[in-house]
């Protein structure tokens, strides 16, 4: 068990960094980083981003010096590494793409999202989520694309993240209305993204919602991950109420599994049961008992 750093050779904000890294658990590398003083912000998934003046104290307080290749070397062995396309900070450019899809000329209100879903409390819900709901969108229309509507809802329906539910889906409905309205969207389609966005507080649309069977089934995509994808998830929501104590966060998830168990159809178009509803009744289940 041992936490490395490479040399300071990555430049950015007027200076160079190096990456710390634990080849064995976050969580001996979350205390060894809080023990030297560096901020929770520098955490970028699997490593910690150092500025070089700080490189010398890192290995007086134990961090084994290797080279970068070594060091990748480490963290895939250790079976920490994110790949780049999960990180919240490599997902700017495939994002951009996809706004523009929707709504081009609007990057003001691009950079506000951008800067909504990348808030620091934020593990799950967060720009990785948001990718993955607009490609099982992709994913559940192809070879069509999703409705515009649809996609903005997308874009919009964590916008507000506090993790108060029902209270979270109503400010993001109310920022979605403003915002659009102000692109200049037309108001029919305006109101659809509203009523969207709100569904995603119980997932339930009616019979004949094409819209929201597709938001929701979209937004549950994870339920139905590989058991490592779905062991990742339960991290990154726990993360989000760290706030929460242990048996509080418990009593609370365990109704929340409860009630997607429940819910009768979880998935509501064919593909997406085809795809997902076994696993994720599977990960449930699992998760429940």
């Amino acid at each position: 068990m041992a936490v490395y750093v490479d040399p300071p050779l990555w430049p950015a904000h007027g200076t160079r960094f190096s990456h710390l890294i634990s080849d064995t658990s976050l969580a001996e590398l979350h205390a060894f980083a809080a023990a030297s003083g560096i901020p929770e912000r520098a955490f970028d998934g699997d490593h910690y981003d150092v500025a070089e003046a700080r490189y010398e104290a890192l290995v007086e307080a134990g961090a084994l010096p290797v080279e970068g290749r070594v060091l990748v070397r480490k963290l895939i062995a250790s079976g920490l590494r994110i790949p780049a396309r999960r990180r919240g900070k490599a997902l700017r450019v495939p994002l951009l793409n996809r706004w523009n899809g929707a709504l081009p000329g609007h990057d003001a209100l691009f950079l506000d999202l951008m800067d909504r879903w990348g808030e620091e409390h934020r593990k799950y819900h967060g720009r990785t989520h948001l990718l993955a709901v607009l490609e099982a969108l992709d994913l559940l229309c192809h070879p069509a694309d999703p409705p515009r509507t649809v996609v903005l809802a997308a874009w919009f329906h964590d916008a507000v993240y506090r993790g108060v539910a029902g209270q979270d889906e109503e400010e993001s409905a109310r920022l979605a209305e403003d915002r659009l309205r102000h692109a200049g969207l037309p108001a029919a389609e305006v109101d659809e993204v509203v009523r969207l966005v709100l569904l995603t507080a119980d997932h339930c649309p009616e019979p004949g919602d094409d819209g929201g069977a597709l938001l929701s089934d979209a937004d549950l995509s994870v339920l139905g991950g590989d058991p490592e994808a779905y062991a990742r998830y339960l991290a990154a929501v726990r993360e989000d109420f760290a706030h929460i104590g242990d048996a509080d966060f418990a009593s609370g998830r365990a109704a929340v599994v409860r009630r997607l168990l429940r819910l009768d159809p979880l998935f509501h178009t064919d593909r997406a049961r085809g795809l997902w509803l076994e696993p994720a009744r599977r990960n449930l289940q699992g998760e429940l008992a």
